[in-house]
């Protein structure tokens, strides 16, 4: 039986793109087919940064082929191409480094790491901006402790407000009382651009770093930020246990699909600390740490559950605005933000 295309084509169509349920046939990349008798090779050109996935699907090309009766030699050649930079991707202006804050779960503290985040950095002398994404449950302009609503400059560009050295806007800032934001996909995604491009960071002169509050999850507002803003990187909240971890992995995968680069994960709510010294690893020990050097990121620090740290969020003072010695959230902040220096 002599070989031909379409029974080697419909071998590659059972190889999925690493992290994609599609074939490599369906996103195109098979640039030929060559038979000569019992011999084929395979080329196929890709666009990507991670060595891996290379790597993978010629391991896995070559044995689809070789387990095929009537080939005897199986060639695969990959050409491997640079990325381009996606569509409408671009710095934002007065902005010298953005770093978005995320979770795959809500509940894990996100809005407290980078609340907290921001104002270590900007104690440690750095212009710092903030800006809550989460349309739906903004909580930053609470925890920060200023609620006034921002004036619009003469180019029609919102100034944010300014708390605890912190230049930061939120939709919290725009809502009277409790009242909820009701918007689709569409709308929010317009909202979380004009927060980006429309408010004015650099009121007071460049900013060294942006601290940008995502939502929980992979949606619209992610997927908006991740594709239009060119993000310096990216750090994972989670707890320990692993309901969370779960989804955390999710985040990874997109920031890793967009070549955004990860830089590192925190493990929040660690343990309790009990007034007697004993820790009570409330939602498991280390699963962070664990889940850190599976994924080859760095783990930036764990963070321990502490009644004094809810108590200033609920107040408006982030427990990074404390002195360390004062609270051990602060010290742990202090020293993650000099790591950013």
């Amino acid at each position: 039986m002599s070989l031909n295309n379409e029974q080697i084509l419909e071998i590659l169509k059972t190889i999925k793109y690493p992290g994609f349920s599609r074939d490599i046939v369906a996103f195109g990349l098979i640039q030929s087919i060559d038979i000569k008798d019992d011999e084929v090779t395979v080329k196929l050109t890709i666009q990507t940064r991670d060595a891996d996935i290379p790597r993978q699907l010629y391991g896995q090309i070559r044995e689809a082929l070789e387990n095929m009766e009537d080939i005897r030699v199986a060639q695969v050649d990959i050409e491997i191409k640079e990325p381009p930079q996606a569509m409408g991707k671009k710095p934002l202006k007065g902005v010298k480094k953005v770093i978005a804050i995320a979770s795959g779960k809500g509940g894990v503290g996100k809005s407290t790491t980078a609340t907290n985040l921001a104002v270590a950095l900007a104690a440690q002398g750095l212009k710092v901006g903030l800006c809550d994404c989460d349309l739906y449950g903004p909580s930053v302009a609470h925890m920060m402790g200023n609620e006034e609503t921002p004036y619009v400059d003469n180019n029609d560009r919102m100034i944010p407000q300014k708390a605890h050295g912190v230049a930061f806007m939120s939709m919290g800032l725009l809502l009277q009382d409790d009242a909820p934001v009701i918007v689709r996909g569409p709308l929010a995604t317009r909202y979380t651009q004009q927060f980006l491009e429309d408010v004015a960071w650099d009121f007071e002169g460049e900013l060294d770093i942006l601290i940008l509050d995502l939502p929980p999850g992979t949606g619209d507002i992610q997927l908006t930020i991740v594709q239009t803003v060119d993000l310096t990187g990216a750090i994972i909240v989670t707890t320990p246990q692993e309901v969370a971890l779960i989804d955390a992995r999710k985040a990874v995968s997109m920031f890793e699909k967009v070549n955004v680069p990860l830089l590192g994960l925190i493990e929040n709510m660690a343990w309790f600390e009990c007034e007697h010294g004993k820790k009570y690893y409330l939602f498991g020990k280390d699963g962070g740490h664990r889940e850190a050097k599976q994924l080859g990121i760095p783990l930036l620090a764990q963070v321990p559950l502490e009644e004094q740290t809810r108590e200033q969020a609920d107040q408006g003072l982030p427990a990074a605005a404390l002195k360390p010695k004062h609270s051990p959230t602060s010290k742990i902040f202090t020293e993650l933000a000099k790591t950013f220096i």
